[in-house]
């Protein structure tokens, strides 16, 4: 069921969920401040309680209502990358119910950029959104995914396509150091250039793992089986779905997408190929593999989303 912003507005202030759009994927929100509401995205998602979930917010003032403090670090980020798709993780405060942040003295929070989401929070307030999808597969950037999943049961604020297709950047700055939990689309050089600091990457260890939504469990995946492949060592069935991010000379047909070095494109894609491969009953995905001198911002990103995927 397709709703508009006062439709969504009114679903999500009378305790109900609502498939919201944002620049990187599509989420399932709810009142962050509505246990009961909150509750109900873990039941329909299939989502496990122990994964905690970003907030997201549409300015500056909302953070007084979820966190303790705002260092000067995520002073210099929120200037320079909200809204847009990095989620920083802080000390809350005590209201933040416990089912938003899995029983932790942290929270994620993001500004998203997208305009319909931003207009339906400044009516609801900050949203609770993971994403969109049956928990386990792979994350909708379409309103007909969300769609698809649930049997057009639960209502969707259409955004159209998702312009990144990659969840959100995760770092953490709630203990006085800037720590990469997530990749996505805002890169550690980014981080670095803005805040002078370098930037640790996570070696996710457990306490690490529970702060940042999207890491402790299987994500991603279609029911295909996701495989790397080398353009001179596979055989190109027609019975199997092909990505090349290079340019593909000599292959061709329904099964095969080329790229030609357009990375961001294939992140925004890759979400929509693995479903549409599961539709289309291919039972493999054959993803060319990435050298190791190729150097794009999304890279990193999207080795992890396709590395979960075929883990």
């Amino acid at each position: 069921m397709i709703v508009n912003i006062e439709q969504a507005s009114k679903l999500i202030q009378s305790g109900d969920i609502v498939a919201i759009p944002t620049e990187t994927v599509y989420g399932l929100a709810a009142d962050a401040f509505n246990i009961g509401a909150v509750k109900k995205t873990f039941d329909v998602k299939g989502r496990p309680v122990g994964n905690p979930l970003i907030v997201h917010i549409s300015n500056l003032g909302h953070l007084k209502q979820l966190a303790l403090e705002f260092p000067e670090d995520a002073r210099l980020l929120t200037k320079t990358f909200w809204p847009g798709p990095l989620t920083i993780v802080l000390k809350k405060i005590p209201e933040v119910p416990d089912i938003v942040t899995a029983g932790l003295n942290t929270v994620a929070i993001r500004m998203p950029n997208h305009d319909k989401t931003l207009a339906l929070i400044e009516k609801t307030g900050p949203l609770t959104a993971p994403s969109a999808n049956k928990s386990g597969r792979p994350s909708p950037t379409r309103a007909e995914h969300i769609e698809e999943d649930y049997n057009s049961k639960i209502p969707v604020l259409d955004g159209g396509p998702s312009e990144i297709g990659l969840e959100s950047t995760v770092i953490d700055l709630s203990e006085g150091i800037i720590t990469l939990l997530r990749p996505g689309y805002v890169t550690s050089e980014m981080i670095r250039s803005v805040t002078g600091k370098t930037v640790i990457h996570s070696k996710m260890d457990g306490h690490k793992i529970s702060r940042s939504p999207g890491t402790r469990y299987t994500h991603y995946k279609p029911k295909a089986k996701v495989c790397w492949f080398r353009t001179s060592t596979t055989d190109f069935s027609p019975g199997a779905y092909f990505l090349f991010h290079s340019d593909n000379p000599g292959f061709t047909g329904k099964n095969c997408f080329s790229y030609n070095g357009d990375y961001a494109a294939l992140a925004r894609d890759l979400y929509d190929h693995f479903r549409t491969a599961d539709y289309l009953g291919y039972s493999q995905i054959f993803i060319e593999s990435f050298r190791n001198f190729e150097n794009h911002p999304i890279i990193p990103a999207l080795l992890d989303r396709i590395q979960r995927a075929i883990s």
